[in-house]
């Protein structure tokens, strides 16, 4: 019998931390994930133009692009179905909610 290999969840990682994202990374990796790594916000929306990640863990404070702009143009320019789950995932903390 030929079983199909099993599909991994995909985490976004954003962070100018290069110790966060090895910490994130190291867990994320060890609970079965497949990481992808964004040092910025610009990265991480050239990255979501490639791939649809399962979770995006983002870093609040960045130089450039911080957390919360990277959120809202993800809400923005994602597609809608990526966009209610951006929404969902991140609206049950009002204190890591995007601000319009």
């Amino acid at each position: 019998m030929i079983t199909e290999p099993k599909k991994r969840d995909v985490a976004l990682v954003v962070d100018d931390s290069p110790e966060t994202l090895r910490l994130l990374t190291d867990a994320l990796d060890g609970a079965g994930m497949t990481v992808m790594v964004a040092m910025d916000g610009a990265a991480a929306m050239r990255i979501v133009d490639q791939i649809t990640p399962d979770i995006i863990l983002l870093d609040a404070v960045m130089p450039g692009m911080d957390g919360f702009e990277t959120c809202r143009r993800l809400k923005r320019e994602a597609p809608e179905q990526r966009a209610g789950d951006l929404h969902d995932r991140v609206g049950g903390n009002r204190a890591h909610r995007a601000r319009p």
